[in-house]
C-alpha cells in the first residue's frame, strides 16, 4: 500500500455495508434520496480532499506549531486552505437536514467520512469537528433567535465553534468551576472566568469563533446542579446579524502540547473588561446535561480519531516492515546470502497483527456506535427505540475510551517495528503516537468514563 494511501479500498465498505448493510438506511423516509452510490460519491470526494489537501501538510504543521504574537495567532497558510475546502465540500453540514444547507446523510456515513480526516490529518480536522459539535448542541437547545444569530454561518463555515469547559483549577471536576455569568435587563448575560486547553479556542480560520461556556449563575443550586451553558463569541454580532465588534474574550496563551501540534490549544479569559456578552442556550442549571448531548458524541467522534490514527500507524509501519531488510530466516541463513525484509520475522508479524485488530476493531466499534444513533433516529417502534437507546448509553463510554486506550499501543508498536528510526523526527511513526496519546484524556478521561 502507497504511503499516501489512508485507508484500504476495502476496508469501509466492507464495514458498512457488509457488516452494518448501512444502505438498507434508504429504505427510511429521511434518507430516502440517498443510494449506496450517493454515500460512495461522498466517501471517495472526503477520501480526495482529506490526500490532496489534509495529509501533505500533517508532518510540516507537527513542526511548525501556531504562534501568538499578542494580538492575534499565525499558522502556515495549508491549514486554511484545507479548511476552507472541507467547509466548501458541504461536510460541515454534512448530518443536517437539506432545509439546513445539509446533505442528510446518515450519521454512519459522517462518521466513515472522518475517518479519512483523522487519518490525514487529526490537528487541522479538529477545527471543522468541533464547529460540528458546537452546532449539535445549538441545533437541540438554543433559542430560535440563538439559531438564527449562529447555525446558519456555522454550518457553512464562516463561523467556527468550541465547547469551553475546563477550568486550570478544576479539570474534570467541572462542580468546581468558577466562571460566572450575571444576567442583564435585555436578558443577556455578562460572562467573567477563564477556561484553559480549549482546542481550536483561537484562530484567523474563520469570521467568528462561538465558543460554548459552561459557567455558574449567582444563586444557583451548588455544585453541577448549577451549571449553565452559554454561547460567547469571538465577535458580537449586529442588529441585522453582521459580525460587529469584538466581544470582552481574550486569548491568554497558546499552550504547546506532546500532540495535535498543527490545532490551536488555547488558554481564554472571558469578561476581563467586564463587558464579555454571552447568551443563554435552554434553561438556567441544565448546562451539563445540554453539554452531555455535544461530549456524547464527540466521545464517538474522538474513539473513532484514535482508532483511524492508530490504523494510520499500522499501515505506516507496515509498508516500512515489508521494505526494511535486516537478519536472515532460514534455510536461507548463511552470511552471503540477501537479508530478508523484517516483516518475516516472527516477533514483526506478532506487532503487526496486533496494530491491526486494535486498529480495525477499533474502527468497527464506534461505526457499530454511530449506526446506532442512525437506527434510534429512523425507529418507529418506542420500545425498540428506547432499548437501542439504552444500549448506546452504554456503550458510549466504552467507544471513547477503548480505541483511545488502544490506539496509542498500536502507534506504539508502529514506533517498535521501525525500531531505531521510529524515535526520530525524520519518520511519522513517532508522530502518530504523540498524536494519539491526548485521545485518552480528550473529550473525557478515560478513568473517569
Amino acid at each position: 500500500m502507497a504511503a499516501d494511501t489512508l485507508l484500504n479500498d476495502f476496508e469501509l465498505p466492507f464495514q458498512l455495508y457488509d457488516v452494518l448493510g448501512t444502505e438498507s438506511l434508504t429504505e427510511h423516509a429521511k434518507f430516502s434520496e440517498h443510494s449506496r452510490e450517493t454515500f460512495d460519491a461522498v466517501l471517495e470526494t472526503a477520501n480526495k480532499i482529506a490526500t490532496d489537501l489534509f495529509l501533505p501538510h500533517n508532518h510540516i504543521a507537527d513542526k511548525n506549531e501556531p504562534q501568538f504574537d499578542g494580538k492575534k495567532v499565525s499558522m502556515i497558510n495549508d491549514v486554511k486552505v484545507a479548511f476552507d475546502a472541507f467547509r466548501e465540500s458541504g461536510f460541515i453540514a454534512g448530518r443536517y437536514s437539506f432545509e439546513d444547507g445539509g446533505m442528510q446523510l446518515p450519521e454512519t456515513v459522517m462518521t466513515a467520512v472522518a475517518g479519512y480526516f483523522m487519518a490525514a490529518n487529526p490537528s487541522t480536522t479538529a477545527y471543522p469537528f468541533l464547529t460540528t459539535a458546537a452546532i449539535n448542541v445549538i441545533s437541540h437547545f438554543a433559542s430560535d433567535d440563538i439559531k438564527a444569530a449562529f447555525m446558519p454561518r456555522m454550518l457553512t463555515g464562516e463561523f467556527t465553534g468550541t465547547m469551553a469547559l475546563t477550568e486550570p483549577h478544576a479539570g474534570s471536576s467541572l462542580a468546581d468551576i468558577k466562571t460566572i455569568a450575571v444576567k442583564q435587563d435585555d436578558g443577556s448575560y455578562r460572562v467573567k472566568g477563564s477556561k484553559i486547553y480549549i482546542s481550536a479556542g483561537d484562530h484567523e480560520l474563520s469570521d467568528n469563533i462561538v465558543h460554548l461556556v459552561l459557567a455558574k449563575v449567582p444563586g444557583g443550586p451548588g455544585g453541577v446542579k448549577g451549571i449553565s451553558l452559554f454561547a460567547v463569541p469571538k465577535y458580537r454580532l449586529n442588529d441585522d446579524l453582521s459580525v460587529g465588534e469584538r466581544n470582552d474574550v481574550h486569548l491568554t496563551g497558546l499552550i504547546h502540547k506532546l500532540g495535535y501540534r498543527g490545532a490551536t490549544s488555547t488558554a481564554l479569559s472571558f469578561g476581563d473588561e467586564g463587558d464579555c456578552h454571552g447568551y443563554l442556550i435552554g434553561e438556567e442549571h441544565f448546562g451539563l446535561r445540554y453539554m452531555f448531548k455535544m461530549m456524547n458524541e464527540a466521545r464517538i467522534a474522538v474513539g473513532f480519531g484514535a482508532a483511524m490514527i492508530g490504523y494510520r500507524g499500522y499501515q505506516y509501519s507496515l509498508d516500512y516492515a515489508k521494505d526494511r531488510t535486516q537478519g536472515r530466516i532460514a534455510p536461507n541463513n548463511k552470511p552471503e546470502d540477501d537479508a530478508t525484509a523484517i516483516i518475516q520475522h516472527g516477533d514483526v508479524k506478532r506487532m503487526l497483527l496486533a496494530q491491526k485488530a486494535y486498529s480495525e476493531g477499533g474502527i468497527s466499534l464506534c461505526l457499530y456506535g454511530s449506526n446506532l444513533i442512525d437506527r434510534i433516529n429512523t425507529c418507529e417502534d418506542e420500545t425498540l427505540k428506547n432499548e437501542l437507546t439504552e444500549l448506546l448509553d452504554l456503550l458510549t463510554p466504552v467507544l471513547k475510551a477503548w480505541p483511545s486506550e488502544y490506539g496509542p499501543k498500536a502507534n506504539d508498536l508502529g514506533i517498535q517495528v521501525l525500531g531505531g528510526a521510529g524515535y526520530t523526527r525524520e519518520y511519522q511513526a513517532e508522530q502518530f503516537w504523540r498524536d494519539n496519546r491526548l485521545n485518552p484524556i480528550h473529550e473525557g478521561t478515560n478513568g473517569v468514563q
